[in-house]
């Protein structure tokens, strides 16, 4: 079945139903960069199905749901992390603890309240937060999580698929927590196998923990050989 299509002024993107395939993700605009399809939903089955392909969605509340493949793309290779020397020491510190998965919901309620940059209110909608639960309870979504006294003061949360990580979202309630929580969950990950973890869009903050761009390509052809051993 072929799918149906919306003209934008950058082109045409794929308009989904429930059972509409996605389209090669090569066929994304250029601008808006990445935007691939619009529609469809966000059942733990449609989401894996894009992870696999290196899609992810992205929208706002009272928008439809947009599906994105940018090129180039956000990367952090585990072996490339860059951790300054301030952040080391303060990593040495023994205030915190770093858990995963003991509040998934907790940490994606935490990310809803951190809007992105050029974006009004939040892309984490109720929707959203349902899916990804979804893909939590099948054990393919985690979160990492900095503690303090008792108390979540920063964390992340994203999508496993075998040696690829998808990061989603994180924030802090206090300095350098979510830093924490990502340091430690790169390193964890790397000794677990993780060759790439995908970041989506170029931040400095990013940039600065090591992470760099690769054309949507390479990004495609490395993460073929990366989510084979996913369940």
């Amino acid at each position: 079945m072929s799918n149906a299509y919306y003209q934008l002024p950058g082109g045409r993107v794929a308009a989904l139903d429930i059972d509409s395939p996605f389209p090669a993700p090569e066929r994304a605009l250029a601008e808006p960069n990445g935007l691939l399809a619009i529609g469809g939903d966000l059942s733990a089955e449609r989401l894996l199905n894009a992870y696999r392909q290196g899609i992810f969605p992205w929208f706002s509340e009272g928008e439809p749901v947009l599906w994105w493949s940018p090129n180039p793309r956000m990367v952090l290779f585990p072996e490339e992390l860059k951790v300054s020397r301030s952040l080391e020491k303060r990593l040495r510190k023994p205030d915190y603890e770093v858990r995963y998965n003991t509040c998934f919901l907790q940490v994606m309620r935490r990310c809803a309240e951190i809007p992105r940059a050029h974006q009004d209110g939040t892309w984490i909608t109720e929707e959203i937060v349902a899916g990804y639960h979804a893909l939590h309870q099948m054990g393919h979504a985690m979160s990492a999580e900095t503690w303090m006294a008792g108390e979540l003061v920063g964390g992340l949360y994203g999508v496993r698929l075998g040696g690829m990580f998808y990061g989603e979202s994180m924030f802090h309630a206090r300095t350098d927590a979510s830093k924490i929580a990502f340091v430690h969950l790169v390193r964890d990950l790397q000794r677990q196998g993780v060759r790439m973890i995908d970041c989506q869009m170029k931040t400095a903050h990013l940039a600065s923990l090591g992470a760099r761009e690769i054309p949507r390509a390479e990004f495609l052809s490395r993460l073929t050989g990366l989510i084979d051993d996913a369940a």
